[in-house]
């Protein structure tokens, strides 16, 4: 190699060693800001108490200022087709379903029984076509419960084995299974549902994140961000140690802080009333206390 190519090879050498110690943009843009909090409101329809038919519902929840609607599966008696019929007209969407046979020992995704684990899986699946069917994006279910028959770990064991066997469905219609923190036995610290959550390894299941449930147990905003970007949707109610589960904000929950805790995790999405319902000026009390201590502080 001659004395030329060799110095030139080094001089080479020396410039892209330089370079790699410089940043890569020589004007880096500045970190994005965080983005405000949007929570979309929404109310369960068990708790609308008013006599009247779907369209009536729909329309009333509206005029309430409400944006959306949570519904059940099964369906029981309800018209898929008039559901629609009034989610279209008053431009409400349904945002989801709940799962509402998780609870029944015939059907629980953690129970001894393979028979019950299979009805518990089959109703899941329906409830994620039911939730696809109505345009929804999510199925909320609680997915076990530890008693003297169930301990923890084969709770987390079964279910995980049940849930696991409908995410195909769920990737091929797009909705998402969140799970519902509840006095259930399982999973008391959002450290162990965040455990429970990742063994999924999969971005169909998520949390539906109970504001007021564990209040009896720990902080709801330490919950909240530990948790993070698992919480796809929430549910918003109150727990005291005076009062038990009673109206948003008479609680011990620490709003100023849950709402803090909410914007610091960048939550967008639907959170949804899980409280009495009753009539038209009950309703409309559950939405002012929903924006006062939520949505808008």
């Amino acid at each position: 190699m001659s004395l030329d190519r060799r110095t030139l090879l080094k001089s080479a050498a020396a410039t892209a060693a330089g370079s790699a110690a410089l940043p890569l943009f020589s004007n880096p843009r500045p970190p994005t800001p965080p983005r405000p909090s949007t929570i979309l409101t929404s109310v369960k329809w068990g708790m609308i108490g008013v006599k009247t038919d779907v369209m009536g519902k729909f329309k009333l929840m509206k005029e309430l200022g409400y944006d959306g609607m949570e519904l059940v599966s099964p369906l029981g008696n309800l018209d898929i087709a008039k559901l629609l019929k009034a989610r279209d007209a008053t431009g409400m969407p349904i945002h989801g379903v709940v799962d509402m046979v998780h609870w029944n020992k015939s059907h629980r995704l953690s129970s001894p029984d393979p028979a019950a684990r299979e009805r518990g899986r089959k109703a899941l699946a329906q409830a994620v076509r039911d939730s696809h069917a109505l345009g929804g994006t999510a199925v909320l279910l609680v997915p076990g419960v530890v008693d003297k028959e169930v301990n923890h770990d084969q709770c987390w064991e079964r279910s995980t084995t049940e849930v696991s066997k409908v995410l195909p469905l769920c990737a091929k219609l797009g909705v998402h299974i969140l799970m519902e923190n509840v006095w259930n036995g399982f999973c008391y610290s959002p450290e162990q549902t965040a455990e429970y959550i990742d063994g999924f390894n999969s971005p169909w299941v998520g949390s539906y994140f109970d504001i007021g449930n564990h209040v009896k147990y720990g902080k709801s905003e330490h919950w909240i961000r530990t948790l993070g970007k698992r919480i796809v949707k929430l549910d918003v109610k109150d727990w005291g140690k005076q009062n038990g589960f009673c109206k948003i904000g008479d609680g011990d929950c620490n709003w100023p802080e849950v709402r803090k805790a909410v914007a610091e995790i960048g939550f967008t999405g639907w959170s949804t009333a899980e409280v009495r319902g009753g009539d038209k000026d009950r309703m409309a009390e559950v939405k002012e206390r929903m924006d006062r201590f939520l949505v808008k502080g």
